[in-house]
This record gives structure tokens, C-alpha cells and sequence, in this order.
């Protein structure tokens, strides 16, 4: 390829819309541009990278197996009816109706359609299992989309589904599939790790995510560094503490604490540890008929998790101002267990506290000194309903957890039978008898994948990407091309040699400064760069800089295609 037959399309200065590091360095190195909010065009240079990722997940989901096929964007409403997940999407679901007033939405998802093309097509457990998977465009519509491709509204997405008789065989494929993918995010050269994650709104009973390590990143997770335990902070286990000491036995008295109404205030203002002080947190939990006013009780330093407190008490919304004062006859800031007779559920930090610190009840005032089991019952509940923080003893007893921030780029759901039952998706088994499937689901954002492997790799000068995705692998940069016979048939005959070898390179043969060429291609983030010069080939050298390198160096004319093979093959 010639840079003057591609189109190179860099920019000085990213848009002022553009908000994070991969938004910014897709605009200025001409990958993508922008139609509408969450909606962008993937130019030349960007399909290049987003077409190579898709390659090696196809890849890799047909060694493992799985069969591609195609399923169409637009989809009727009524399978979502159907499943029953239809009212519950919500507004992300683009639904339009045809010219005969039919409904349909763009699929942002395909559980619905593979479960009907199967329930057609698949009668036998002779023909089980099955795997199918695509690569398709998917559209949500996000009410803000941002952050470029890494949290728009249309974007390419591998979604594959299996079919199972057992469960015992849907684990089986789980675990190829575990494997597939961490293969998949090996070949991309991406750090990342697998978490075990909350299932959502795809639903099932076990699901892995696959997150590309990077400061940026939307979800915080929590690992042991000496085990192989890892977790969404969403999903991962704050372990039970053990109760240290004696019971309490300080006297409870309540103490003025005038406008303080936050425990890190209330505790500087006593000189007691945050530790000993317990937040109230007010919610309304949905019931039969109505509502329940529910108070959760948080140690003072920690954050409620919302999801583990909703598996416990069951869909919730956290409580209006006057629904508190009605309840404890105070306002938030001042509130706490003591007195009151309604639904109490306790973190498991908060059940092995003694001698705690919490709301009075009373505007202006807090508690010290407060026990279970003298100045108010032992808790109806107790639960994990926190997020865990560093240090937390990893839930499988081998050492302490440390947080990171990662990017979830992938995602694998144990569906079980919640679509196969709703959709009527059955096989006869071995005694003619109706059974229906087990089934999986197995994510993969391919798009999203350009955007975090960015984030990952970045400095001052442009993008650093790992050279399996990089759009070309090697850029040959001849010096004077125009005007010197010599570079321009040394530079011709590199490239030729390098395209020849299964090189994928691109000759910079427009009459451009070496300092503009030099600043696109790092900006674009090609991995390998050789210069031809005129000095150079007088002494029988070409210079070869990495993408990451500080300095550049001299390599042998007649020995570049050999290093460069061995430096793309390291």
C-alpha cells in the first residue's frame, strides 16, 4: 500500500466534544468521524484496525467450533414480546413501526432471533449442541452516548449463542468458551483480566467479564494478586469479619453534632475512628400493594453496592426527604437504627461493631456508644450488601485484594433456559420426551476492543497499538522521495520485499517534511518505522525506530526484512 493511493486523514487538534484519551487520539489519527451523537463513520485507516480485530475473534470462535452466521439487524417486536424482555429493555430499544403499522426495533441484541431460528430448525438431540456466533452492527440507544466508540449508540459487535441438552454440556462449552477468549485477548496483545460478573439484564445464573486493564476504565475491579481470584467490585465479596474483642460496654449518649450530617465530619468532630461510625442509608423496597421503608446500616468508610443489596431486599429506590421525616421523624444526615420498628438490614461489617456511633434521630445530634442487643435488636438481616476495598481478605482465603480500573471489552453468560423456556425452544430426547435447552451466551465488543486498546496504549506523541491490530505492522518513510532516484527505488524495492514476505507495510510516498510523515505515523501508532536516506544507503544502512523506542537505530540494508520478520514475529 502507498499513502498517496490511501487516505491519510490525521489532525492537528481533536474536536472539543472529544473527552477521553481514545475519543481524541481516533479523531486526530483519522480512524474515525463523527455523524451523530454515538454514531461515527470508520474511515480507511480505522477499518483497517476494527477489520484485524474481527479476523482474529473469527478466528478463534471457529477453532472452538462455533458456527458464523448472519442474523438480521431489524427484528420483529413480538419475539420480544414473546420472551417477555420487551417492556423491561427500556428506552435504550430503537423501536419503529413499518409502513403496514407493524413494530420492530433495532437489534441490540440477539437472544430472541437465534432461540427462533433454532426452535425452527433444531428438533433432535442428535443435533445438539450447537453454536452460532456473528459479527454484526448493534444499536442502543444510549441516552448519552460518549467517550467515541466506547460508549456509542451503533457499534460492531461478536455475539454468539450455544444450545445444549444438559446443563453439564453448556458447562462444557462455558469453559471453551473462557478459554477462547482469553486466547482471543492474548493474540490483540491486550493486558486484561476475567472477572466473575453480575449477569444484568441478559440474565442466566454465572457469567465471566473480560476487562482490558487501563486507568480509564468505567468498572473498578477487585483481584488477589497471589490466587487467581478476580471480580467485578459489583459482584465481589466483602468475607464476613471476625467479632475482635468483648462486647461493648461504653454507656450510649447522645452528643451535639450541629451540621454535621456525614461520618467522616461526625468523626473528626468526636476524635473517634471512621471505623466506628454506622451511616443509615433510607430506601424504599417494592413490595406487594406497595412499598417498605427499609434502613441499611454501613460501616462509616464504606460504600453500599447496590446490586448485592437489591439480591438481598429485592427492587428498591432510595427514600424522599419527607418519606424519611414521616419514618424517623428526621432528616436525613441525623438518622439511625436506634428506636426504630421497621425493617432493618445490616452489612456484615456493621453485626460484629460494638460501641458504635450513628444518627439520633434528632437534627444536630448522634449516638455513641450504641450495642446490638441493648440499646437496639440485633438486626433482622444481616448481608454483604458493600463494595469491597483494598485489603478486604480475598474470598478464597489466599491473601488480600487489590482494585484496579478495567474496560469490559467481553462478556460470557450461563443463560440456562430463561429464553429457550419463554421462546418454546425444545428438543425430544432419547425417549421422545420434550426437553428444553440449555443455552449460552458469549459477547465480544469488537469496536469497543480499537477504543480500550488505546486506552491501554498511548503516550504524549499518539497511539502505541499492539502490532496485531495495528493498521499496518510497518511504515517505510523514504527521505527526498521525489527528488532522489536512489531512495525512491531502495524505498520501492523494501516495500515490495516487505509485501512479498506477508509484511503488511505502507510506503509514505507523499511530498511531505520527514518531521510532519514522523509525527503521523506515531500519532497513528504504526509499531515499526524505517527511514531510507540517501546518507545511509551511502553506508549501506536503513534506520529502524519501534513505535516505542527512544532512540532510532542502523540496520544492514539487506538485513531489514529479516529483522523486522524477527521483531514482528517476537
Amino acid at each position: 500500500m502507498r499513502a498517496s493511493q490511501f487516505f491519510v486523514a490525521t489532525l492537528k487538534e481533536a474536536p472539543s466534544d472529544a473527552e477521553i484519551v481514545s475519543h481524541k487520539l481516533m479523531l486526530r489519527a483519522g480512524l474515525i468521524r463523527r455523524l451523530a451523537g454515538g454514531i461515527y463513520t470508520w474511515m480507511p485507516m480505522g477499518l483497517r484496525v476494527l477489520r484485524k480485530v474481527e479476523n482474529i475473534v473469527r478466528e478463534e470462535m471457529d477453532r472452538a467450533g462455533a458456527i458464523e452466521l448472519l442474523m438480521p439487524a431489524v427484528q420483529p417486536f413480538e419475539l420480544w414480546e414473546e420472551s417477555g424482555r420487551g417492556p423491561k429493555y427500556g428506552p435504550e430499544l430503537l423501536r419503529f413501526k413499518d409502513r403496514h403499522q407493524r413494530d420492530f426495533v433495532i437489534g441490540p441484541t440477539h437472544e430472541e432471533v437465534i432461540t427462533d431460528v433454532v426452535r425452527r430448525e433444531v428438533k433432535s438431540y442428535r443435533q445438539l449442541p450447537r453454536h452460532f456466533y456473528q459479527i454484526q452492527t448493534k444499536f442502543r440507544d444510549e441516552i448519552r452516548p460518549r467517550f467515541g466508540v466506547m460508549r456509542g449508540r451503533e457499534f460492531l459487535m461478536k455475539d454468539g449463542y450455544s444450545f445444549h441438552t444438559s446443563y453439564a454440556d453448556l458447562e462444557r462449552e462455558y469453559r471453551n468458551m473462557f478459554d477462547t477468549y482469553s486466547r482471543i485477548f492474548t493474540r490483540l496483545g491486550m493486558r486484561f483480566r476475567a472477572v466473575a460478573a453480575d449477569t444484568g439484564a441478559i440474565g442466566g445464573t454465572g457469567s465471566h467479564e473480560f476487562h482490558v486493564l487501563a486507568d480509564s476504565g468505567e468498572d473498578a475491579i477487585a483481584f488477589c494478586p497471589t490466587s487467581d481470584y478476580a471480580a467485578n467490585v459489583e459482584l465481589a465479596e466483602a468475607v464476613a469479619p471476625a467479632r475482635v474483642g468483648a462486647d461493648g460496654t461504653a454507656t450510649m449518649e447522645k452528643k451535639a453534632t450541629p451540621g454535621k450530617t456525614k461520618c467522616e465530619d461526625v468523626a473528626a468532630l468526636l476524635d473517634l475512628p471512621l471505623t466506628q461510625t454506622v451511616k443509615a442509608i433510607a430506601l424504599m423496597a417494592e413490595k406487594k400493594g406497595g412499598s417498605e421503608f427499609v434502613l441499611l446500616l454501613l460501616r462509616g468508610d464504606h460504600d453500599l453496592n447496590e446490586i448485592k443489596a437489591q439480591k438481598v431486599i429485592g427492587a428498591f429506590r432510595f427514600a424522599r426527604d419527607e418519606e424519611i421525616v414521616e419514618a424517623l421523624r428526621c432528616k436525613a444526615g441525623y438518622i439511625g437504627a436506634v428506636g426504630f420498628s421497621g425493617r432493618v438490614v445490616a452489612d456484615r461489617s456493621v453485626a460484629a461493631m460494638s460501641d458504635m456511633v450513628c444518627g439520633a434521630n434528632e437534627e444536630g445530634h448522634h449516638l455513641t456508644g450504641v450495642n446490638f442487643g441493648r440499646d437496639l435488636p440485633q438486626p433482622g438481616t444481616v448481608a454483604d450488601i458493600r463494595n469491597v476495598v483494598e485489603g478486604d481478605p480475598s474470598p478464597d482465603g489466599k491473601g488480600a485484594l487489590e482494585l484496579c480500573r478495567g474496560i469490559e471489552v467481553g462478556h460470557i453468560f450461563q443463560l440456562r433456559t430463561k429464553y429457550a423456556e419463554a421462546l418454546k425452544c425444545t428438543f425430544l430426547d432419547e425417549q421422545g420426551k420434550d426437553q428444553v435447552m440449555e443455552m449460552g451466551c458469549y459477547g465480544i465488543g469488537v469496536s469497543r476492543i480499537v477504543g480500550a486498546a488505546i486506552e491501554q496504549g498511548h503516550d504524549e506523541r499518539g497511539i502505541v497499538f499492539p502490532v496485531g491490530i495495528a493498521p499496518f505492522a510497518v511504515v517505510v518513510v523514504p527521505m527526498n522521495y521525489a527528488k532522489s532516484e536512489a531512495v525512491r527505488a531502495a524505498a520501492n524495492a523494501l516495500h515490495a520485499e516487505l509485501l512479498a514476505t506477508g509484511i503488511d507495510a505502507i510506503l509514505d510516498d507523499r511530498d511531505e517534511r520527514p518531521g510532519s510523515m514522523f509525527a503521523d505515523w506515531e500519532l497513528i501508532g504504526i509499531p515499526h518505522r524505517v527511514v531510507v536516506g540517501e546518507r545511509g544507503l551511502k553506508e549501506g544502512k536503513l534506520e529502524y525506530k519501534g513505535r516505542s523506542d527512544i532512540e532510532p537505530s542502523m540496520i544492514a540494508t539487506n538485513g531489514m526484512v529479516a529483522f523486522l520478520k524477527q521483531k514482528l514475529c517476537g
